[in-house]
């Protein structure tokens, strides 16, 4: 058994989705978010979506770096994810504004005081002014914050994200065919609208990545970072500390704030090239649970994913797949890999949406094409080995 299985997690989630088999999968079965009638308002062209996410145990990480160096503004970082794991999903299918957001903070109060609180809420506040500025309009309706010591060992943050929108102006995946190219951008280095390098770790595998990396210090110096119930073997088996300086390009990034790095929003590229290229759309994935086998779960049809012209993996997949000996085959699985947002456009419009990505400092590329297949598949080329997946 995988060690990502041992810990109790899952990369696609199988028990999750035979759960929620049963439940409405919306007007469109293949976008990226569900997307229901306007019950709101009760009008044909509009339609009502929602969408929950969150953080997950990166904001366990958080902790551990917390306590270690006092350093507080990690916290406002756990704020992005949570608001980005919402956002970026419903960029997906077209919403880019006029949308409102409730957060759901579950804490252990006697490891979480309210300074950390204050930090996040902050720090939530802080991302919707800038966004405001940048087009995307978001309002922040407060939610729920609850002292629930004996459910949370430390802290959880997640939000809920809810938006009407004109249906005609929908991305709904069905358009994706065979003859579409892929452009892909990437999730790592420093856009315009970032303040420093950004690792592109996102939100996903950090259960994988903080047990893999961190040493057994960890583990015996803060137990209430992770369920008793597991093996030992999989409890902090790395061999950095948090503080590790690690090298990339110029720069000394510490190990720890390498894993932490916000997830990157897309928002403002996205709102571009909607805005400018709306019908030159297919499809579009946010490369999160799953990572770059993800665009399966949204294709209309039997075709095969061929992803032959991929980014140069960012350090820290490096450091991450070091430290596990996870195959490449199962990195693609849990970590998008420095491509955490996927395009399904017309080989003629690629250019345009790259240019745009390049006046944001984004790298994009075109990373593959869509071929006629009798079933589902991806085909992914890294670093000279080629890794197939099926749905």
């Amino acid at each position: 058994m995988h060690l990502y299985q041992k810990r109790g997690v899952s990369a696609q989630k199988e028990e999750v989705h035979a759960a929620v088999q049963n439940l409405s999968q919306g007007l469109y079965t293949h976008a990226f978010c569900k997307v229901y009638p306007d019950h709101l308002a009760g009008d044909a062209d509009f339609v009502n979506v929602m969408h929950a996410d969150g953080a997950g145990t990166k904001s366990i990480l958080a902790y551990l770096y917390w306590k270690e160096t006092g350093d507080i503004s990690v916290w406002r970082g756990i704020a992005q994810d949570a608001v980005v794991m919402n956002l970026d999903d419903l960029l997906c299918i077209g919403v880019f504004k006029d949308i409102v957001f409730n957060s759901t903070i579950d804490r252990n109060k006697h490891l979480i005081p309210g300074e950390v609180l204050k930090a996040i809420i902050d720090g939530t506040n802080e991302l919707f002014a800038d966004l405001s500025t940048r087009g995307i309009t978001i309002s922040y309706l407060g939610g729920e914050t609850a002292d629930v010591g004996d459910v949370v060992r430390t802290i959880a943050v997640n939000g809920t994200m809810a938006a009407r929108w004109r249906k005609d102006r929908l991305i709904t995946n069905d358009r994706i065919c065979p003859g579409l190219v892929i452009v892909g951008f990437s999730s790592a280095g420093q856009s315009t609208y970032e303040s420093e390098y950004n690792s592109g770790i996102g939100s996903n595998g950090l259960t994988s990545a903080r047990h893999d990396m961190l040493s057994s210090i960890y583990g015996k110096k803060y137990p209430e970072s992770f369920d008793p119930n597991l093996p030992s073997d999989v409890v902090y088996i790395g061999r950095h500390a948090l503080t590790d300086p690690i090298s990339v390009g110029d720069q000394l990034i510490p190990a720890g704030k390498l894993v932490l790095s916000p997830t990157r929003t897309y928002a403002p590229l996205v709102k571009a090239m909607l805005t400018e290229h709306f019908d030159a759309i297919k499809g579009m994935i946010h490369c999160s649970g799953g990572g770059q086998t993800k665009c399966l779960k949204y294709l209309p049809s039997a075709m095969k994913i061929v992803k032959d012209n991929f980014f140069d993996i960012p350090p820290v997949f490096d450091l991450i797949q070091e430290a596990s000996g996870a195959t490449l085959h199962e990195m693609i699985q849990v970590f998008n890999m420095g491509c955490r947002l996927e395009v399904y456009t017309d080989e003629q419009h690629a250019d345009s949406l790259i240019q745009i990505a390049r006046a944001f400092n984004i790298e994009a590329r075109v990373i593959g094409r869509v071929e006629p297949a009798t079933e589902k598949s991806v085909e992914i080329y890294i670093r000279e080995q080629r890794i197939c997946h099926k749905l």
